[in-house]
């Protein structure tokens, strides 16, 4: 059978579908397995690893922040949109998955140094509105009818979660993370997008 047969493209996009199940299962696992830990310490892992705002120490924080949470319930409310938007990314590749994730992770954590106010910042949310912003871009970038008519559906179902990078009185919400895992997410999209082809010379 030559390659690039559908049963092919089928098997390829099958084993995705399993690896982005278990990829972020077993992510949301680890995290509640952490929080679980953190519980019993009475959160004292969020004192020595969330973000502090434009700290020395506040720099090696980015790496961990995400993964601590001020509660099961703050988990929780995190934990679906993780894993559908987790799912969804991983489906066009690990490599594209981990790069939306990487600079979701990474612009999260420098918007809340940068720009975020007193106190500790902990929580995947920031990775929840990277992979969501990468996903309601990639499509126009991509120029790809399926990924756009994706965005619409997540945009539909999800949009109004955007309201979350805007400055908020509820001083418990961290829009600097939300508005800095926007930010790259879509730079994520941007790097990924498809290279123009040379034109051919004769």
């Amino acid at each position: 059978m030559p390659e690039g047969t559908p049963v092919e493209a089928k098997e390829s996009l099958a084993g995705r579908a399993k690896g982005g199940l278990l990829f972020m299962g077993g992510f949301v696992i680890l995290l509640y397995v952490i929080e679980f830990i953190n519980t019993l310490m009475l959160h004292g892992l969020n004192r020595t690893f969330g973000l502090r705002s434009r700290t020395l120490d506040g720099v090696l924080d980015i790496l961990t922040f995400p993964l601590l949470h001020a509660n099961f319930n703050h988990l929780l409310s995190n934990t679906l949109p993780l894993i559908i938007f987790g799912f969804l990314a991983f489906m066009s590749g690990f490599r594209v998955f981990i790069t939306a994730l990487a600079f979701s992770w990474l612009g999260s954590g420098l918007a809340v140094w940068l720009i975020g106010g007193g106190g500790v910042t902990v929580g995947a949310s920031g990775l929840v509105f990277g992979l969501f912003a990468f996903l309601l871009v990639r499509g126009f970038f991509n120029r790809n009818w399926w990924q756009i008519l994706l965005s619409v559906v997540l945009f539909m179902a999800y949009g109004s979660i955007l309201f979350g990078v805007l400055p908020t009185v509820m001083g418990y919400i961290s829009w600097q993370a939300h508005l800095g895992g926007a930010v790259g997410g879509v730079i994520a999209a941007v790097l990924l997008r498809p290279k123009p082809q040379p034109a051919a010379t004769f």
